[in-house]
């Protein structure tokens, strides 16, 4: 029996094949290279906020109250809507002598102009804040940036405030009768940091005693 006679590809068709193949091989290559690219980048990305976060954290932390790594004792808290995060976040807690003097809260205000603020919020044994700082933020360059320490010292009228100083009705930007200046044309933003402020500090209140126990004591302990 005579084998049937094989039958060939049109030209048109074998070359569109074959640019059908050279575009997967391609696609699938840039893939690859865009894939590893993003990982390195991404590990430069995060050691850098990482060293940023260092940075800040210093500014909000008793100065030479503590004689212990609050970064190193730091422990995971459980998401909250009164600190406007979407996963868990750390508490850095300092003690001194065994005992905690203050902690580091990480929070944001998810209603900035541009989206998500994010901050760190110290605050002391008594509850009262050592300082704020801005960790990151998408608002308008020259205009919502003053929210940064770099930039200017508005972020630093919250030092020594606490849930009590000024009242529940203080806790507002001036504007809408409230304790805390702000920049004309840029209201929403520090109108965000500042209700975030006020709710961490609300938080820092319903969990004072879990927040402040010194890392490693059993639970149950006093601060």
């Amino acid at each position: 029996m005579n084998a049937a006679p094989q039958r060939k590809l049109p030209a048109a068709l074998t070359e569109t094949l074959c640019t059908a193949l050279t575009l997967l091989v391609f696609s699938v290559v840039s893939a690859a290279l865009l894939a590893g690219a993003y990982r390195i980048t991404r590990i430069d990305i995060e050691r850098s906020e990482q060293q940023e976060k260092i940075r800040l954290l210093s500014q909000v932390l008793p100065s030479q109250g503590f004689d212990n790594d609050p970064i190193r004792d730091a422990h995971t808290l459980a998401v909250d809507a009164l600190l406007g995060l979407k996963r868990p976040s750390q508490a850095f807690v300092a003690t001194r002598n065994g005992q905690a003097v203050a902690v580091v809260l990480e929070a944001a205000a998810p209603d900035g102009y541009a989206g998500e603020i994010r901050l760190l919020v110290g605050i002391d044994a008594s509850g009262r804040l050592i300082g704020v700082r801005v960790t990151s933020h998408k608002e308008t360059p020259g205009l919502g940036d003053y929210i940064e320490a770099g930039k200017s010292a508005w972020i630093r009228q919250f030092a020594g405030r606490s849930l009590d100083t000024p009242d529940a009705e203080g806790w507002q930007v001036r504007k809408d009768g409230g304790r805390f200046d702000y920049v004309a044309g840029a209201t929403i933003t520090p109108r965000a940091v500042v209700k975030a402020v006020h709710k961490t500090l609300r938080y820092f209140a319903a969990h004072r005693q879990t927040l402040l126990r010194p890392p490693h004591a059993p639970k149950g302990a006093p601060p």
